[in-house]
């Protein structure tokens, strides 16, 4: 069992920059593969990031490739998402979540995670 909790959420304007912040407990981090959801009232979840658990891969859909940058901390087990540039578009609730341990193949694809967090709000001002 992983326990997650999300944390760096909040109002900015368009054009500002935000880190979220993923801290897990339970079972060592570092075996995980860790990824960022976001979701919006009446739409799927969608896939912003991910960090495969060897931490030589990194996934970026292309509405953030460039803005978001995802990383990793095992020693902290705390996974960050640092945004760039938001705009309203990004307004969202943001979830992280991990796959099965030593996962290997694709990061992107949310039926893969496994344990998810609370999630935090992201609310970005025009």
């Amino acid at each position: 069992q992983v326990q997650l909790v999300e944390s760096g959420g909040g109002l900015v304007q368009a054009g500002a920059s935000l880190r979220l912040s993923c801290s897990a407990s339970g079972r060592t981090f570092k075996m995980y593969t860790v990824g960022w959801f976001r979701q919006v009232p009446g739409k799927e979840r969608e896939f912003v990031a991910a960090i495969r658990w060897s931490g030589d891969t990194a996934d970026y859909p292309d509405s953030v490739e460039g803005r978001f940058t995802i990383s990793r901390d095992d020693v902290k087990n705390t996974v960050y998402l640092d945004m760039y540039s938001l705009t309203p578009a990004d307004t969202a609730v943001y979830y992280c979540a991990v796959s099965a341990p030593y996962r290997f193949g694709r990061i992107d694809d949310l039926g893969d995670y496994i344990y998810w967090g609370q999630g935090t709000q992201v609310t970005v001002s025009s």
